[in-house]
């Protein structure tokens, strides 16, 4: 493959760790943003490029790391001028609107790569082996947690325009107990304190009791806490002849367990592109391209999780489980 030019929607946080991957890949590299292109450009080495637009049409792939209202008006104008896309999570505000995204990206014969980056975390792969290898025998029970400092730009805070608890942070932990243990048939969702007027309140948690089509129950609780504490994740598996874990906190050696810039918007941790898993996911997806086959996030995948969250919602509005339509739920048994 020739070397490959990389047009990046969005200078935020995510877009940094999205631009070390290009360019330890040997990426020519290209952004466009309302605010904070000009950074990343003089950073990176990337071509400042004046609007979207313009940008798709100089490049091979495009790199999608905005607001999450944003996601599916940027990818649909991707691949309606014949672009591969990869797409931070989630694909989509809506189910419908990620579905009308893959469908788009199947019409026109691009790649579409939903950015899921806790698949390609070593840990969380480990434990996906483990499972498949039937070293815990029947699997019954998953218990995920994620908690960080609540991030600090506005978008984050409003359900109605892609963001929210659950659609921002815990959609990770969704799209890993999927998976594990395959279809969701059932989601009970709680959230204290709850959104007022659109407004998500912070700190905040929220805790998500997903039935899978097989039996498997998985709890999922996810927290934005107070600006500089520390970003922890862990996860618990148990099966009928053992349990699988892993938690963040154990092991200070990982880069993917850091205290936050209380100061500060971007409230990733820091690692270089070699450590990264959003290198791994980049450079998955880019060896898909070449190798032409799927990557391991797939936009079904990314179809499925956002419907899980939208349920999720629908479910802390109704204060009762929410039924997963079965033909979605069919399908991600595939």
């Amino acid at each position: 493959m020739s070397t490959l030019k990389v047009g990046l929607i969005g200078a935020g946080g995510i877009s940094r760790v999205h631009a070390d991957a290009w360019r330890a890949l040997g990426a020519t590299g290209y952004v466009t943003s309302l605010a904070g292109a000009e950074e990343i450009a003089d950073d990176y080495g990337f071509e400042l490029v004046a609007d979207v637009d313009t940008l798709i049409g100089l490049v091979d792939i495009v790199d999608i790391v905005t607001p999450s209202s944003t996601h599916a008006d940027f990818a649909l104008r991707a691949i309606a001028a014949g672009r591969d896309v990869i797409c931070e999570k989630p694909l989509a505000a809506t189910s419908d609107a990620a579905a009308q995204v893959a469908e788009a990206a199947a019409a026109a014969g691009v790649r579409l790569f939903p950015a899921h980056v806790v698949r390609y975390m070593g840990e969380y792969q480990n434990i996906k082996t483990g499972i498949d290898a039937g070293r815990i025998g029947t699997l019954a029970v998953q218990r995920f947690s994620r908690a960080g400092a609540a991030p600090q730009t506005p978008w984050f805070f409003s359900e109605s325009t892609g963001g929210g608890l659950i659609r921002d942070l815990m959609i990770h932990d969704i799209d890993q107990a999927i998976w594990f243990a395959g279809a969701v048939t059932s989601v009970f969702a709680v959230q204290n304190p709850p959104t007022v007027d659109d407004r998500v309140p912070a700190p905040v948690t929220s805790h998500i009791v997903l039935t899978h089509a097989n039996g498997v129950i998985s709890h999922i609780h996810g927290s934005w806490v107070a600006p500089g504490m520390p970003f922890r994740t862990s996860v618990e598996v148990a099966g009928s002849e053992g349990r699988l874990r892993y938690d963040s906190a154990e092991d200070h050696t990982l880069r993917t367990d850091a205290v936050a810039d209380s100061a500060g918007t971007d409230y990733l941790p820091p690692m270089s592109p070699q450590e990264s898993p959003y290198y791994a996911e980049i450079a998955d997806f880019v060896a898909a391209l070449r190798d032409g086959r799927d990557a391991r996030v797939t936009p079904a995948d990314g179809i499925r999780a956002v419907a899980v969250a939208e349920a999720a919602y629908a479910s802390i509005a109704a204060g009762a489980p929410v039924a997963l339509d079965s033909a979605l739920a069919e399908e991600a048994t595939r």
